[in-house]
């Protein structure tokens, strides 16, 4: 009888400890990305921030197909998306620390003017503090930002379907226009 209570006890830690061992895998992995892709929003309502107007003869039009060239998120690179909105704006990278802990988010891309609290009517220029009013990863919404970058141009949201795993990405927010190419 003491045999098999050592041996369940033996056999009950070594799950233990391999369960541990899988977990702190999978954060590493993330950390090697740069940033926490599970808590990142990939697909949104589709709803877009009061006063983000329309680009006018975008180069890529709505509805139409275009070559995901950029690495925001695993599985964006090289994935073929449908436009499904058009604006012109500003965009930013902005740098934060989630309102909910953890490690300070760095060079987040993007955020577009429309998304900053209280940004008034000129582009803010690097280094400039604001207040996101943006969800498209938790803790983001609320969370005071510096602005690490500003570029005036069109932004894009797209639909597409991920390179690695096939999940399929609705009105993903967003993809500058140096970030698409034509198929």
């Amino acid at each position: 009888m003491l045999k098999k209570q050592v041996l369940f006890s033996f056999i009950a830690s070594l799950f233990l400890v391999l369960g541990a061992c899988a977990n702190a895998n999978d954060e590493n992995t993330e950390e090697m990305e740069g940033v926490d892709h599970g808590s990142m929003n990939h697909s949104s309502s589709g709803e877009v921030p009061e006063g983000l107007e329309e680009a006018e003869n975008p180069t890529f039009e709505v509805g139409s197909q275009a070559i995901i060239q950029s690495d925001h998120m695993e599985g964006m690179d090289g994935a073929e998306a449908t436009i499904v909105g058009a604006y012109h704006t500003t965009v930013y990278t902005v740098s934060y620390t989630p309102t909910t802990g953890g490690e300070r988010v760095e060079n987040h891309k993007w955020v577009i003017h429309e998304e900053l609290q209280n940004a008034g009517e000129a582009p803010l220029e690097p280094g400039a503090e604001v207040t996101l009013n943006a969800d498209h990863m938790e803790g983001m919404n609320g969370a005071t930002a510096t602005i690490d970058s500003a570029e005036e141009t069109t932004v894009y949201m797209v639909d597409f379907t991920s390179t690695t795993g096939g999940e399929e990405v609705k009105n993903h927010k967003w993809v500058t226009e140096s970030e698409l190419s034509a198929q």
